[in-house]
């Protein structure tokens, strides 16, 4: 899938999300990336690219302070090859893009991979 396409499919997904949570995301960059990085690897603890669809990079709104301000915007990482590499039709890109997107920002609202396992968001 070419990457205009893919990006696309970001877009949707974020447009998919309930309006309460939509309004509720500020100073957030959503960026779609080839493969992440060695230290974006290293924080989440894999040892191959294709192991990582998403990424935050941020501070959760849970755990910033009343001076939390003037600050760079916090950053979601979706990861274009992974996914690719991971789907074997556009629906199941689709579905997987959709998928990472949700997972990434409630990590931005301050929900860990613990608690998501716990909801059943996996």
């Amino acid at each position: 899938m070419r990457r205009i396409a893919f990006e696309k499919l970001v877009v949707k997904a974020l447009d998919a999300l309930p309006e309460y949570f939509r309004d509720r995301i500020h100073n957030v960059d959503i960026v779609v990336q080839d493969w992440p990085n060695g230290e974006t690897m290293r924080q989440a603890g894999v040892d191959h690219p294709t192991e990582l669809l998403g990424f935050y990079h941020g501070v959760p709104l849970t755990e910033r302070g009343h001076n939390y301000d003037l600050v760079l915007p916090d950053k979601i990482s979706i990861y274009r090859l992974p996914i690719l590499t991971h789907c074997r039709t556009p629906e199941e890109v689709r579905d997987t893009v959709h998928r990472v997107l949700r997972h990434e920002i409630a990590h931005y609202f301050g929900m860990d991979d613990e608690h998501l396992r716990e909801i059943g968001a996996y």
